[in-house]
């Protein structure tokens, strides 16, 4: 499943608990009811938002697939309930928010090979060894999070903004000492990050031996949509939370960064091992990947920029995940 949050057109701006069916937007309180009403299946719990969902477990997730399986064959956005509700919506016509409106906890490993070499390297250094030895993470900013389509705002603090192509997954119950080969059991689904990054600032906070900080904490976006693991199956390798998959970004429609989720070094089955490690995993934490080779202008540059600017487009793409999309603004 294609499991999303939106609020519908002329609506009261609550978030709405929504999936992808085809070309549609499917509300599934409303397709809850459709079902009942027309298709007699019965009403059970359906959580009113993405974290209530996760926290329900299995049960609640396999009644939202129910809902979207009696969908088949009908098209969501001619469909209405009894009480002429709409089920499903045209894309266009609703607003994405980030499908965790606010995560637990936001930890963002350093996975990729590739990108710390290339970071290292910039600065004149080798990989450290310790970064052979363990995954390394720091942890984010949870009440931060922009979605799809949003405006993140460039920070007055900085003349670097840069971007960071990732993939993250969303934790689907709570776990402690998780073994690798075990972690996909607690793995609710994935979606596209954007961990934003400050560069100048990052630079001087590493050079005083504590962070990063202020150069991260002020946006991530997470979307358009977390996708569950039996959508990428196909795609599996032998590696647990490895998946052979294309990502890509573009600024302004430029295609600048290239890379694939199977170069991963650490697997998520290994990240969720060290995070995990002696600490409960809490369902809505978010484990980050860190930046795919290429994937930020900090290495297509050698660290020198020309950097983000305000009304600059930032279009992410993962294979099988979506488009995350967002433009760059200022703070009024």
């Amino acid at each position: 499943m294609k499991l999303l949050t939106f609020t519908p057109p002329e609506g009261s701006g609550t978030p709405r608990l929504g999936a992808l069916l085809r070309n549609a937007i499917v509300d599934l309180g409303e397709a809850r009811q459709w079902a009942q009403e027309r298709r007699g299946l019965p009403l059970e719990n359906l959580p009113e938002s993405m974290f209530e969902l996760i926290a329900a477990g299995t049960p609640a997730l396999a009644y939202a697939r129910n809902l979207i399986n009696v969908l088949e064959g009908v098209d969501p956005i001619q469909t209405q309930t009894t009480g002429h509700n709409l089920v499903g919506f045209r894309p266009e016509e609703v607003a994405l928010l980030p499908p965790l409106l606010r995560p637990m906890s936001l930890r963002d490993f350093n996975a990729f090979e590739g990108h710390v070499s290339a970071a290292f390297a910039i600065r004149g250094r080798e990989v450290p060894a310790e970064w052979y030895q363990f995954p390394v993470f720091y942890f984010s900013n949870p009440n931060s999070i922009f979605g799809p389509g949003e405006m993140v705002p460039h920070p007055s603090y900085t003349q670097a903004m840069d971007y960071e192509l990732e993939v993250a997954c969303i934790i689907s119950k709570p776990g402690i000492n998780i073994p690798p080969e075990k972690a996909e059991d607690y793995i609710f689904g994935y979606t596209i990050f954007n961990d934003w990054s400050a560069r100048d600032v990052q630079r001087m906070e590493m050079k005083a031996g504590l962070g990063p900080a202020k150069g991260k904490d002020f946006a991530s976006s997470l979307g358009p949509w977390i996708v569950t693991p039996d959508e990428l199956s196909g795609h599996a390798t032998e590696r647990p939370g490895v998946y052979d998959l294309e990502m890509k970004a573009r600024l302004n429609g430029k295609e600048l960064s290239q890379g694939n989720w199977k170069n991963l070094y650490y697997s998520f089955g290994q990240m969720i091992a060290r995070a995990s490690s002696d600490v409960y995993l809490l369902p809505g934490d978010v484990i980050g990947s860190g930046t795919v080779g290429t994937g930020c202008l900090l290495e297509l540059t050698r660290g020198e920029g020309p950097w983000l600017r305000p009304g600059d487009v930032v279009d992410l793409e993962i294979e099988s995940l979506g488009v995350l999309t967002n433009r760059i603004g200022l703070l009024e």
